[in-house]
């Protein structure tokens, strides 16, 4: 299950990634379902003026429905942002329908008294196509405007549902702390009970939340990616090296145990740590989605489906 982020449906966000050539080895095994948010889907009716939009938590609500109506048992969650975060909240209400989670860029505290008076500046001052810019890329991205960045401005200047982007986008800043983890010295609990890959590039915007994130979850059952050079977007603009890391993630939980895999490079291009790093427990396995048999995995064709909640 794919979710985009904001002024990305679920499609467009991944498909350079999905389209990536050795992307196929997987995509080929799974059934791929995009996830767009309420009004976020291409040719989406724009909502009128008054329209009280659904917060994370009503969305992340949602996600059940789309299980019970393509009839999954478990999922494997990616998502980006937005995105991330309502896979995040939908897997703590309901661990047992997650068999894996990766998540890029997420953020799962709350907006604190100066995140708050930051953003009412910059509502005032900045326009909205220019604020989720800057939530989608890192400074260094928007300063060196790159054909990606002119891309997306464009792409969400004209976006015809820019009414149902700005609702989303504020229902967004409003959410709620993510209670991954509670600390009560000298033990620590952790909510997710599932395989968790973080993925966050080192110029990213939300770096710092990624990792506070990662410090939050068990090592034993969490890998964390930090991809150097890359900034918001690095299943856009590093699909190769995204690639073989969920191709090792994927190889963990007891997928694709055949695969060919090929050694991550040591350089600084990755940062990884636990011991589902990618490196060294391909050993571990997870039991497959209920109905599979003998470790192999479910005859299931692939197949690429979009929906929105």
């Amino acid at each position: 299950m794919i979710f985009g982020c904001l002024s990305l449906s679920g499609k467009s966000c991944f498909s350079t990634l999905f389209k990536f050539e050795e992307m196929q080895e997987i995509v080929k095994n799974f059934t791929v379902v995009h996830v767009d948010a309420p009004g976020q889907e291409d040719g989406a009716a724009i909502y009128p003026a008054g329209y009280q939009y659904a917060t994370m938590d009503q969305i992340s609500d949602m996600l059940p429905t789309v299980l019970q109506y393509f009839n999954f048992r478990t999922i494997i969650g990616v998502g980006v942002g937005a995105g991330a975060y309502i896979l995040s909240k939908f897997t703590l209400s309901n661990p047992e329908a997650v068999e894996g989670l990766v998540l890029i860029n997420v953020d799962t505290n709350s907006r604190g008294w100066m995140d708050w008076a930051a953003q009412k500046l910059s509502n005032l001052t900045s326009s909205l196509t220019d604020q989720i810019l800057s939530h989608l890329f890192s400074q260094e991205e928007m300063s060196a405007n790159t054909e990606l960045i002119q891309t997306h401005r464009e792409r969400v200047s004209k976006a015809p549902n820019l009414i149902n982007i700005e609702l989303f986008w504020k229902s967004y800043q409003g959410h709620s702390l993510l209670y991954v983890s509670l600390v009560m010295p000298p033990h620590v609990a952790v909510f997710f009970r599932c395989p968790v890959m973080l993925v966050v590039g080192d110029q990213a915007p939300y770096e710092e939340a990624a990792v506070d994130c990662n410090s939050k979850l068990d090592p034993t059952t969490t890998s964390f990616l930090k991809m150097a050079d890359a900034g918001g977007m690095p299943q856009l603009t590093q699909p190769s090296k995204l690639t073989e890391a969920f191709k090792y993630f994927i190889q963990g939980m007891g997928y694709m145990a055949s695969s060919c895999m090929t050694r991550l490079s040591r350089s600084r291009t990755t940062s990884l740590s636990s011991s589902y790093s990618m490196e060294g427990s391909r050993s571990r396995s997870r039991t497959l989605s209920q109905g599979s048999q003998g470790g192999q995995l479910p005859p299931s064709p692939s197949h690429t489906m979009e929906v929105s909640c």
